[in-house]
Parts: structure tokens; C-alpha cells; sequence
């Protein structure tokens, strides 16, 4: 879905001017789908490029200016920046710098293969592209972590004495080895050697209670980190506008929610165990130094060449990673979907296509799986060469300086054992190396959802108070659904909702009567006019005392998994029981209720009873009658009713919805009929407008619209 953003963001860049992604991303209008080329070019023009989308041919290719945006397999884009002897040079956003054949390239770049062509977009900067200013991005910074750390300073603290006292337990063990050899064997004093060893069993104890402890503090403090870091995501998350997740997959947020265990992974472990494993690299490398000085020569060298060659692979595992987070983002919304939808799955006997479909998926994380197993072997190899080598030479140094009389037998028993507590450091320093690039690309993952303005920003000074009247005016208004060449939904529409009264939107599918509500209960921002509460305007007041005052039922209403009580009492952590009797009878529920084995306290939802469409409905006007609002807003909210049902609610609703402000969409007109204005829609348009008998006698728009319903004659 980046593609094309970032093919944008490459091009700008190359003319010496760096945006940020979300900023390209909002001027390119993304949705759901991605962005399309008019999208991009808009974008482009809106940052100070001259742009032009053609279809060229591969010759006249070779005489436009580069680099440009190529339209790439009919799917995707990329950027080509150099033709050079028959070699095409690309800038691909999911495979990075890539050179093509000729044949290939056209293979790929072609779109209308009878005429040999190809979509392009050619770009270059105007003199207002150079009066633009680079953007600082508000990057979260290392700093921004950390503090989860000095929250738990003192369990921080006790960590490292531990790590200390390990240290300097270990720090003994090379001089007591020694002195068995030295001092135990040479003078054969058996009950010295009974001493060492009793000493050495001591200390074996003393690190394992030591790492014991530090083991249950570093739990203690990584599952809080972890928590704070999560939480803090759903704060932000929740945060957000509604209109994020319309363009955000399930599976992507699911997939950087797991991401966070990485950073608190190099919070918590990588990040303290280097520490500690600096502080023994300097101790050990001291006493080194002091048994024999070729010998840590040799060892330095070698430890050198062993971190360059891991360091040598970092590019290709950041390559491999954000691959693997794009397939495995799309793996949980493949399993997401799979089980909530096994239903229809089963109905319209697709199982095979649909397992194929995840199979497909699950074979290419296996090929992202051999290709990083593939990777890790080539490091492991050199560095088990690298190791090998460095304990064979360390081996003959060390002999040798035995036979020349320099070290003593138990002096090179000792030396073996440093050289060994001296691997484990750079070991840890290597752990951390590629701790912290993984912990800094789920960083940028984190920063991304971070650096989003919040739905409700704290430096505006927002109304919590809604004005006296409480009517509802749409003035000029014009919208459209982000997507470049979108044509507007609603346009230029003038609608007054008088306070205390019901208003009913009616009109065939496609009109925009779902659009009106959603504007009204602000999911989206207007593209022109506004929306007025009173003479206030209501971009001004607080979302959340305006959603605190609206109650809905949309089409798509969600039932959580929970008892029926706090389904319908959403937000009350204890339930009123007169609000709740009274919403089960507004809409007519008891009878299903009564029916439960445990009453209100019967679960339902994904994790319990399952429940028809029908009944779905009855428990959102529940819900919507329960929390008492100033406006209600019904989106087909009686489409799964049966006759008797609706009838029996409506006629119910009628009362509760006296001085209240009701807009209700709906096909059925019989839920519509006793309003006292209802619109006819048509093409994002009002076309008509007053009482079901006024608009009847009219015998318009609606009158077509009740003969078609009810089949009446002419």
C-alpha cells in the first residue's frame, strides 16, 4: 500500500527535499486499497513537481527524464532512475536497488503488450519544489523508551549490583583453577586442592543464586516495560481518528502490537546483559593482558574480524525483516478472517480456495524462513571459522609459552578459561548489535502510529458543553471518500434537523444516506461547508462530548464477547438496573433474555451464545436506549426485524424518542412514515423533502419509491 508514497518520497529526496512518509501518504489521498496514479501525481504537484502520466513505449522511455514512477506487474510501482547499456536501474520500495535486462524490465513494465507500451509518471521540480522546507520529523527518540526504564530505577539498580557480584564471583574462578594445578598438584597437598574445590562450589552456588534473583527481577521489570509500551500503543491507538481504520488492516496493527515485544526484549535483556558483559570484557581482557600480552593480541585480532563479519549482515536482515513483517501482517488477517468467516466459507463451498490462499501465504513465509536460515548460516560459518581458528592459536600460544617456561600449567588451564569468559561478552555485544536493529525498526514501526495527530488535539480549546439548541444544520456541504479521482458522495447539500423531532433519510442504495450519518457522528472531516449544532459550529466541540450525547445503531454494530448486561451497558462498569430494564423493553429483548440460562449474565458475542441478526439488532437499540442521549442515530436499524417485531419497537421507540433529535436511514419505509420530515436522496443529492403524506401526494421520487416496496397498483 506504500508503494507509491514512497516511490514519491525517493524522487523528492534525489531532488534534495525529504517529507515525511504519513505527510506524502495523506497528500497521495491512501485508502484502503492504496493510492493510484493520479493520487501520486496530485501529491506531486501539491509538493512542487511538474508531473505528467503517459503511456510511453520502451524507446521514448529511454528519452524521458529521469528518474520517474513506473506503473509496475499492473499492481504496484517503483522507481526508475538510470538506463544504462541495455541495463534498467530500479528503485523498488519491497525489494530495494535492483538492475533489469531489457527483457525483463519490459516483461514487467509493459501494461499494453499489443502496443508495446507502459504506464510512467514523469516528474521534475518546478522553483516552488526549492522553497519548500525540509520536515523535521517528530521522531521518538531512544530517550522516549528509556523513561520505562527509569520508571523501575531501583529494580534497574538492583540488577546491576547483581550483575556486579556475578562478575566478580567469576573473576576468581581463573585464580583458583590455577592454584590447583600450581599449588594443589605440584606439591600434591590433597587437602589444599579440598579447600579450592570447596571454594569453587561456593562460588558456583553464589552465581546461581545470583543469577537466580537477577533472573526474577529482570521478569519483573521486562513484563511491566512490556505492558507500558503496550499500553501506551492502545492510548495512542485509541486516540486516533476514526478514518485510520478504514486504511489500517487488522492484521498490520495486530502485527505491530507483537513487534513491541522486541523493543522491550532489548530494554529489559540485551541492553543490561551488555552492560554486564562490558564491565567483564574490561576485567577479563585486564587479566589477560597480565598472564601473557601476545595472547590477547591474537584474541583482539581475531575478535575484530569475527564482529566485522556479523556486522557485514546487518543490511541483509533489515531487508529480510520488514519483508517478513509485510507477509506475517498479512498472515494474522488471513487467520482473522478465515475464523470469523468459516460460515460463509462453508456455505459457498470455498474451503479449498481458501486454505490454498493461506497456504500460499504460509509458503512464503517458509521461503522468508530459508532465506533468513540461509543468512544465519553463512554468519555462523564464518564466525565458527573465525572462533575455531582463534582457540587453535590460542591453544599453541599457550602451550608454547608452558614449554618455553613463560606460563605455568595452571596458568594456562586459566588462560583457556578467560578466553572463554572473554567469547561470551562479544557474543553479547553481537546480541545487542542486532537487538538494537530490530528494536529500531519496530521503533519506526512505533513512531508511525506515534507521530499521527491525535482525533482530538490538546492545543485546540474544544466545547464541552453543547449550546441550548441543539438542532442540526448541514450547510454547502461536499464530501468525498479518500481516493484520488473519487467523485463526491454528497455535494453542496443544505439540510436542516430540527431539535426535538424525527428526520428520515431515504433514497436507493449508493445516495449517501450512510455518509450524512457518519459526517454527523464525525468519522470523517467535511471536504467543503460544515455541520452545525445551533449557531456552533461542530468541528468545535469535544468529540467526546458529542459522541457522549449520541446514541447508535449502526449497520455494522459490533457485540462484544461479554454478558448481555454489559453489552448493553457499554462504558457503566456496574450497570444501572432501572436504565437496563427499561432498554430491554424499548426494545422488546425480555423474551429472549428470559429464554437464557443465566439472564443477563449470559455471554455472548465471538466467545459466547451466538445470536441472530435479528436479535443482534434488538441488543444495539438496547444499548442505544441505555446510555440516554440528546440525538439518536439509526442506521437500518430494524433491516433483520421481522414484522411484529419492528412494529412492536417502533411503536415503542415513538415514545422514547419524544424531545429528542432522531435522524433514522432507512430502506424499509415503513420505519420511516411517522417522521416528521423525511429527505429523499438520489446521487449525494436532496431532491425531495416533507411528510410520508406529503411526499406521497406528490407522487415523486418517494411515491416510487412506497409503490416499488409495498407493489401497490398504478
Amino acid at each position: 500500500m506504500d508503494c507509491g508514497p514512497t516511490c514519491l518520497r525517493m524522487v523528492a529526496k534525489y531532488f534534495g527535499r525529504n517529507f515525511k512518509l504519513q505527510t506524502i501518504r495523506q497528500l497521495c489521498e491512501i485508502n484502503r486499497e492504496g493510492v493510484s496514479l493520479l493520487g501520486i501525481s496530485d501529491a506531486a504537484e501539491k509538493i512542487g513537481f511538474r508531473s505528467l502520466g503517459v503511456k510511453l513505449n520502451p524507446v521514448q522511455l529511454k528519452e524521458a527524464e529521469l528518474p520517474c514512477i513506473l506503473h509496475w506487474r499492473q499492481n504496484h510501482f517503483v522507481v526508475l532512475y538510470k538506463i544504462k547499456k541495455w541495463k534498467y536501474h530500479i528503485a523498488d520500495p519491497s525489494k530495494g536497488l535492483i538492475t533489469l535486462t531489457e527483457q525483463d524490465f519490459n516483461r514487467q513494465w509493459l501494461s499494453d503488450t499489443d502496443k508495446g507500451e507502459g504506464i510512467a509518471l514523469l516528474l521534475s521540480p518546478a522553483p516552488q519544489f526549492y522553497e519548500q522546507e525540509d520536515e523535521k520529523g517528530s521522531e521518538i527518540r531512544w530517550s522516549f523508551l528509556l523513561r520505562y526504564l527509569i520508571t523501575y530505577r531501583q529494580l534497574v539498580i538492583q540488577l546491576l549490583f547483581g550483575l556486579g557480584i556475578g562478575s566478580a564471583l567469576q573473576l576468581i574462578a581463573p585464580f583458583l583453577t590455577q592454584s590447583v594445578v600450581d599449588i594443589g598438584i605440584n606439591t600434591r597437598n590433597i587437602n589444599f586442592v579440598y579447600i579450592i574445590l570447596i571454594a569453587q562450589a561456593a562460588l558456583i552456588v553464589g552465581r546461581v543464586s545470583v543469577d537466580f534473583i537477577r533472573s526474577w527481577i529482570l521478569l519483573h521489570v521486562s513484563t511491566r516495560v512490556n505492558i507500558s509500551i503496550l499500553t501506551d500503543f492502545l492510548i495512542k491507538l485509541m486516540k486516533l481518528p476514526m478514518s485510520f481504520f478504514d486504511t489500517k488492516m487488522t492484521g498490520d496493527i495486530m502485527q505491530r502490537m507483537n513487534d513491541q515485544k522486541r523493543i522491550e526484549s532489548f530494554l529489559t535483556g540485551s541492553t543490561l546483559n551488555t552492560l554486564f558483559s562490558a564491565f567483564n570484557l574490561i576485567i577479563f581482557s585486564v587479566v589477560l593482558v597480565y598472564y601473557n600480552v601476545i595472547i590477547f593480541f591474537v584474541f583482539s585480532v581475531s575478535s575484530i574480524l569475527y564482529i566485522a563479519w556479523i556486522l557485514a549482515f546487518l543490511k541483509s536482515r533489515r531487508e529480510l525483516d520488514y519483508k517478513s513483517f509485510d507477509i506475517s501482517s498479512k498472515n494474522q488477517s488471513s487467520i482473522v478472517q478465515l475464523v470469523s468467516g468459516m460460515q460463509e466459507i462453508k456455505l459457498n463451498n470455498c474451503e479449498q480456495q481458501k486454505r490454498w490462499e493461506w497456504e500460499h501465504l504460509q509458503a512464503r513465509l517458509f521461503k522468508f524462513k530459508v532465506k533468513g536460515l540461509a543468512l544465519s548460516q553463512y554468519q555462523q560459518g564464518g564466525s565458527t571459522f573465525i572462533n575455531e581458528s582463534t582457540n587453535l592459536a590460542i591453544t599453541f600460544l599457550s602451550a608454547k609459552a608452558v614449554i618455553d617456561g613463560n606460563l605455568t600449567l595452571g596458568g594456562m588451564i586459566a588462560v583457556q578459561y578467560i578466553i572463554g569468559q572473554l567469547n561470551s561478552p562479544i557474543q553479547q555485544f553481537l546480541s545487542f548489535i542486532q537487538g538494537f536493529q530490530d528494536a529500531k525498526i519496530s521503533l519506526e514501526r512505533l513512531n508511525e502510529i506515534h507521530q499521527m495527530d491525535d482525533e482530538e488535539s490538546v492545543d485546540k480549546d474544544w466545547n464541552h458543553i453543547l449550546p441550548s439548541d441543539k438542532s442540526l444544520s448541514l450547510n454547502k456541504l461536499t464530501f468525498r471518500y479518500p481516493g484520488a479521482g473519487n467523485d463526491p458522495v454528497l455535494e453542496h447539500v443544505d439540510l436542516y434537523i430540527p431539535q426535538g423531532k424525527t428526520t428520515a433519510i431515504v433514497g436507493m442504495s449508493g445516495s449517501g444516506k450512510t455518509t450524512i450519518l457518519k459526517l454527523l457522528l464525525r468519522f470523517y472531516e467535511p471536504e467543503k461547508g460544515e455541520i452545525r449544532v445551533g449557531q456552533q459550529a461542530l468541528s468545535g466541540i469535544s468529540y467526546k462530548t458529542w459522541r457522549g450525547q449520541c446514541g447508535v445503531v449502526m449497520q455494522e454494530g459490533f457485540i462484544f464477547s461479554d454478558t448481555i448486561a454489559r453489552n448493553i451497558a457499554v462504558g457503566d462498569d456496574y450497570p444501572d438496573k432501572d436504565k437496563l430494564q427499561h432498554a430491554i423493553k424499548i426494545a422488546n429483548i425480555q423474551d429472549f433474555i428470559d429464554n437464557l440460562p443465566l439472564g443477563l449474565n449470559t455471554k455472548i458475542g465471538a466467545e459466547g451464545n451466538g445470536i441472530s441478526q435479528g436479535q443482534k439488532q434488538r441488543m444495539l437499540i438496547a444499548r442505544a436506549v441505555y446510555k440516554n442521549p440528546e440525538y439518536i442515530f439509526f442506521d437500518e436499524a430494524t433491516n433483520a426485524l421481522d414484522a411484529n417485531n419492528e412494529r412492536i419497537i417502533m411503536d415503542n421507540l415513538s415514545e422514547f424518542f419524544t424531545g429528542r433529535t432522531v435522524v433514522i436511514v432507512a430502506h424499509r419505509l415503513s420505519t420511516v412514515s411517522n417522521a416528521d420530515n423525511i429527505i429523499v436522496l438520489d446521487k449525494g443529492s436532496i431532491i425531495e423533502q416533507g411528510t410520508h403524506e406529503v411526499l406521497t401526494a406528490l407522487r415523486g421520487d418517494y411515491y416510487r419509491l412506497v409503490k416499488n416496496q409495498l407493489e401497490l397498483g398504478n
